[in-house]
């Protein structure tokens, strides 16, 4: 019966709900009656705060009925639902209600509740990824930067101007994603949400044959009742509907089953076409955008230029143009004015509503600029036109080509500017590219025969669903195969050269190729899910981190444009009044003007030739392509902050059991020092090592599972296991204490080791094994020989860091004679051996406090510690889960030679911003000058407004192009002959 009232509440008319955390009831009084609000701020009694768990909520319907309920108790003042989490934050007063009262309240509702103790409402942060058109500048940027810090329940945000995003953190319980979107809107900028953070999922459909609002309504009616689905809203016009729902309990495949089945052939339903929605539609709308406005200016701008450049040269056409209306106003002058009116009040209007925009919100842009410079030479024409129609006698010069031409050039800056910033996130585009646009989705009886075949869109894929895989194809999502085998190349994601043989039980990766076998995979991660979407969303937020060098354009945008309107009016100040007091002779006044026309084309010229733009780009659209060059190369950077730390390093520190060495140790030889079967000897090793994750311990045990002819080996029970992180493990097995470490494990432990076994240690350690000492009982009974063979290339890696001045350090916690073995194998002269997790980060901040700027490479959840502690953090991509979220590079092919790429790639990067700095500022130091007419007195050489704008449009451009050359990346040639004598090693069986 429940259950049946539940789905009642889910399929109601009004469960679309705003899914605020704080929405309001006006008919729901704030305080009960009798409370007398004096200070509305103030604090009202005994003010208390509780967190609720509320199991069973599934939609926006059964989240505010909770809510409403809650509200109609006495004493409440503030209840918000967070219908994702099960959560219900209650404030109230404990004068009117109790914790107990509130959740038989919400019990009564039909869901199970139960006070969450001691929760801190800190606790909960969500991330929130939001588009913003409309940017120019660092300004820009810092403007909605600012306005979101100030938001109530914001606890970080970034905005980056090359990506045009923002990606904020927040508290749920305090705002939402609406309040930020609002806070962005409230700046000027138009917000598109791309994802808040929640989990749950949005999904556009294209529905054909819904053409009413009845329509509509019964195709939202048959979602609604589906469970999980939390919000539907419709579009008619565009056939689109929009839904939020949570991934665990419903998918894509079944909205549009829904969908289609309210009548045979009457609906039609998809998934809205990709390149109608994201970041890349609106790319290429900006990109028309500008291509129109561009070529409507010209419309306009051309004939002016021609009136005004050349036609008044052509003795015919001269007498035309310069024949009189009324008094002084001449043809030119009026068809001037009529034909740049619109260039400067409808092709230009963006500039007014940029400058407005800004300067509402106490800061000043690049639009201001413009809109200062051209309204300054428009007006002041119109105002020497109109002059002209009233006197007889005036002749003044007019500027209307000034205005249109500048607006034209800067419009076609912006186009050539937003072209080559699409570019800069071809690397995205290239990794989304590797999923398949479909896949063969396969219906399965209960005896796992399959029974249909159909293809469909990948983005309907679900979790455990069957797809087949044919030769030759893409691998559709993630998951393991069930049946068949074949070989996978997967150099896409891991960089992986040769083919990975794929059989039963096997993972594969989405957007990898299948060879020439057929498998069925069933489905365990799809959607944002996937390896490959991490990689994707790890690369979008690396480009949104600044680098701290982007501080500096920061600090100086902050005063840029009030500087540059104060040096344009002192500059038209001094050339008119040393025009006015003779202070130089009037032969250096062209014919066509006087003194104060030509400071008030010095003037203009200083405003619009200033460009805090390039400023604002050199250091984000250098990163944006640094980062996706390394993510093409198996490089994954984390922002800017890891790619500034990488260039400057000059030591590195290599752990060496899966970064130097293969990482796949296996056992070579046993001694026994105690008369006993080998098999019974690896027996009670075995069931020590198997709960230990160390890749030693997994080599222990993979061999003595040889000596065993089940498939499924099951070890006997081990009891007070203990791992001593870095040493080795001990527990008592059938009786027996048994310990299995190294020489410091079993010193701190005070077992002795005899001189034979000493000995054995001694000579497994000179021929670069690891050797293991194994003790029964307080005795050391057997001495187990492992060989971890080194990396290809891992010597020649080694010389070459040396060539770029970048010394090696070997940190371990392996023997030190095997830690000297492989050191001197490689070329590592300095060497730290049995070293715990904590000792290797004691030796980072030692290397740290000497001076040297300090990279970690390392693969194991013991190099986590000094990974965090290193200035720069380097995770194997083959490493554990942990070493990779704590790194701040991975490298996902699991090769030393991309600590090189990724040090080299770094450099590269930022000669490339340090020369982007050099144009943007040396732009505007010489630009500057010579526009306030520094060089006219010795050489008469002036610039022109329209051309000045001109250059100011170019030096935007040339930054982001010259970001550009970076995709054209070759990484060092060493590594390319390296790669030539590499030679492949396997582990031994």
């Amino acid at each position: 019966m429940a259950s049946k009232l539940f789905a009642i509440a889910c399929i109601r008319k009004d469960s679309i709900r705003d899914l605020s955390p704080r929405p309001r009831y006006p008919s729901m009084p704030k305080y009960p009656k009798g409370v007398v609000v004096q200070d509305e701020e103030g604090p009202q009694g005994s003010e208390a705060s509780a967190m609720f768990s509320a199991s069973g909520m599934v939609c926006a319907a059964c989240a505010g009925s909770v809510e409403k309920a809650v509200k109609r108790l006495p004493g409440i003042r503030e209840a918000s639902v967070d219908v994702i989490n099960g959560r219900v934050h209650v404030l109230f007063y404990r004068d009117f209600v109790d914790e107990e009262r509130i959740r038989e309240t919400i019990e009564d509702v039909g869901f199970e509740a139960a006070l969450i103790e001691g929760e801190s409402r800190e606790k909960v942060v969500r991330v929130c990824r939001v588009r913003i058109n409309g940017m120019t500048c660092t300004s820009c940027s810092a403007t909605v930067e600012s306005a979101l810090l100030r938001s109530p329940g914001v606890i970080k945000a970034q905005v980056a101007l090359a990506t045009e995003e923002a990606e904020i953190h927040y508290d749920p319980l305090v705002t939402k994603c609406d309040n930020l979107m609002k806070s962005v809107d409230d700046t000027g900028f138009e917000p598109i949400l791309i994802s808040s953070g929640e989990e749950v999922s949005n999904i556009h459909l294209k529905i054909e044959g819904v053409s009413s609002e009845r329509s509509a309504r019964i195709v939202e009616e048959s979602l609604r009742a589906l469970p999980g689905v939390l919000d539907i809203s419709a579009d008619i016009a565009a056939k689109k509907i929009s839904l939020t729902y949570r991934p665990e309990f419903t998918g894509p495949r079944n909205f549009i089953e829904v969908i289609e089945s309210n009548g045979p052939n009457l609906y039609k339903a998809m998934i809205y076409p990709e390149n109608e929605t994201g970041r890349e539609s609106y790319r290429h709308q900006e990109i028309k955008h500008y291509y129109r406005l561009f070529l409507w200016s010209l419309v306009f701008t051309v004939p002016v230029f021609f009136f005004s450049m050349v036609f008044m040269y052509i003795p015919v056409t001269e007498k035309v143009f310069d024949s009189r209306i009324i008094n002084m106003m001449s043809v030119g002058e009026l068809l001037r004015w009529v034909l740049s009116t619109p260039v400067q009040f409808v092709v230009g209007w963006r500039f007014y509503v940029g400058s407005y925009k800004a300067l509402r919100h106490g800061s000043a842009n690049m639009d201001v600029l413009i809109a200062l410079g051209t309204n300054t030479a428009y007006f002041y024409s119109v105002y020497s036109v109109l002059r002209a129609a009233s006197s007889p006698d005036f002749k003044g010069t007019d500027f209307f080509e000034t205005s249109s031409m500048l607006i034209s050039f800067i419009l076609l800056g912006k186009y050539l500017e937003v072209l080559a910033k699409g570019k800069t996130s071809r690397a995205i585009a290239k990794l989304m590219d590797l999923t398949p646009g479909s896949a063969i989705l396969l219906t399965l009886d209960g005896e796992g025969n399959v029974i249909r075949e159909r293809e469909i869109d990948t983005r309907l894929i679900q979790k455990n669903d069957v797809i087949k895989i044919v030769p030759g194809a893409k691998v559709a999502c993630d998951g393991f195969v069930i049946w068949g085998q074949s070989h996978v190349n997967e150099s896409m994601i891991t960089g992986e050269a040769r083919p990975v043989a794929k059989r039963k039980g096997n993972p594969v990766i989405g957007g990898t190729v299948n060879g020439n076998g057929v498998l069925h995979v069933k489905a365990t991660r799809v959607g944002s899910e996937s390896a490959l979407s991490q990689i994707v969303r790890l690369v979008e937020s690396a480009q949104m981190a600044k680098a701290p060098v982007q501080k500096f354009a920061d600090r100086i945008s902050k005063f840029f444009v009030p500087l540059v309107i104060a040096l344009s009016f002192l500059t038209w100040l001094a050339w008119f009044l040393a025009g006015k007091f003779h202070a130089y002779p009037k032969s250096w006044i062209p014919s066509s003007m006087d003194s104060f026309e030509l400071a008030l084309q010095f003037g203009i010229s200083v405003m619009v030739i200033a460009c805090p733009c390039a400023l604002g780009l050199a250091t984000p659209t250098a990163v944006m392509v640094g980062t996706g060059v390394g993510a093409s190369q198996g490089v994954l950077i984390k922002g800017g902050q890891a790619l500034e730390s990488a260039h400057k390093v000059n030591c590195i520190v290599f752990d060496k059991t899966g970064t130097l060495t293969v990482g796949k140790p296996v056992v070579v030889s046993t001694r026994l020092l105690k008369t006993m079967a080998l098999i019974e000897f690896y027996e009670l090793v075995a069931a020590a090592e198997i709960n230990s994750e160390h890749p030693l311990a997994k080599a222990v045990v993979e061999y003595a599972s040889k000596f065993r002819n089940e498939d499924n080996s099951i070890w006997p029970e081990a009891r007070d296991f203990v791992s001593v992180t870095g040493h080795g493990v001990k527990a008592i097995v059938r009786g027996k204490e048994i310990a299995v470490g190294n020489r410091s494990m079993m010193r701190e432990e005070g077992i002795p080791i005899q001189i034979e076994a000493e000995s054995i240690l001694a000579e497994t350690e000179e021929s670069a094994r690891t050797g293991i000492l194994v003790s029964m009982d307080r005795e050391i009974t057997g001495v187990i020989a492992i060989s971890d063979p080194l990396k290809p290339g891992a010597t020649e890696v080694i010389s070459i860091l040396k060539s770029m001045n970048v010394k090696s350090i070997m940190v371990t916690g392996d023997n030190w004679g095997t830690a000297k073995a492989i050191a001197e194998e490689v070329g590592i002269k300095t060497v730290v051996a049995e070293a715990k997790p904590e000792h290797k980060a004691e030796k980072i901040k030692e290397l740290q406090a000497s001076g040297d700027i300090v990279a970690m490479v390392g693969d194991g959840i013991n190099d986590s510690p000094a990974l965090v502690a290193a200035d720069v953090g380097m995770a194997i991509g083959a490493g554990t889960d942990i070493a990779i979220e704590a790194a701040d590079i991975v490298l996902m092919k699991s090769s030393l030679e991309d600590v090189i790429t990724a040090i080299d790639l770094s450099r590269k990067t930022f000669s490339r911003i340090r020369l982007n700095y050099f144009w943007a500022l040396g732009y505007n130091l010489m630009g500057i000058p010579i526009a306030a007419g520094a060089l006219f007195p010795s050489t008469r050489f002036r610039l022109p407004p329209w051309i000045a704008g001109a250059a100011m449009a170019a030096s935007s451009v040339s930054v982001v192009c010259c970001s550009l050359l970076l995709a054209y990346y070759k990484r060092p040639k060493k590594l390319d002959n390296l790669e030539m004598n590499e030679i492949t090693v396997g582990s031994t069986g």
